[in-house]
């Protein structure tokens, strides 16, 4: 699909210009937090376990809103806070953000459960549909828990590559 850009792109290559929008790990952790973690809220980002500085979540947001990928809407009980929320075209984002998930596990040592991200990986179709039910019902309930390295509930995995050697 052709969009509009606001800035010279450096070059026509899709992953050239998916990489100018999205080319930053807070976007992605934003994204991820958004379509994954129930989060909404500039406060709920930055307790997000990440460490985001203010100034730079601010920035994230801005930058993600401009790009069309989240749009921020008015509380309904205090108008003057935001709640963030995916666009059609933030959701569309699932199955990269999944396939990051599934490849940090393989390849790396993460902190989440073997036994979840191997679950996920034989059943991404299931995984994507239930992602974007809940982003369409406004379910605000989180579809993963946060994955803690040390003092958390979640138990340390060793990478696939390690445990398949």
């Amino acid at each position: 699909m052709l969009g509009k850009s606001k800035a010279k792109r450096r070059s026509g290559c899709p992953v050239s210009i998916s990489l100018e929008t999205l080319g930053d790990r807070w976007s992605l952790l934003i994204i991820r937090d958004l379509m994954v973690r129930g989060l909404r809220t500039f406060k709920d980002f930055l307790r997000s376990g990440e460490g985001i500085a203010t100034n730079v979540l601010a920035d994230r947001l801005r930058r993600l809103e401009a790009s069309g990928i989240i749009t921020a809407e008015a509380e309904h009980f205090d108008r003057r806070r935001l709640n963030y929320r995916l666009t059609e075209k933030g959701i569309d984002l699932a199955p990269v953000v999944l396939e990051l998930l599934i490849w940090g596990a393989r390849h790396e040592h993460t902190a989440a459960p073997c036994g979840v991200v191997e679950e996920m990986a034989r059943q991404r179709e299931h995984v994507l549909a239930e992602v974007r039910r809940r982003w369409q019902e406004r379910d605000p309930s989180p579809f993963l828990p946060k994955f803690s390295g040390a003092s958390g509930s979640a138990q340390r995995s060793s990478s696939w590559r390690e445990r398949h050697k």
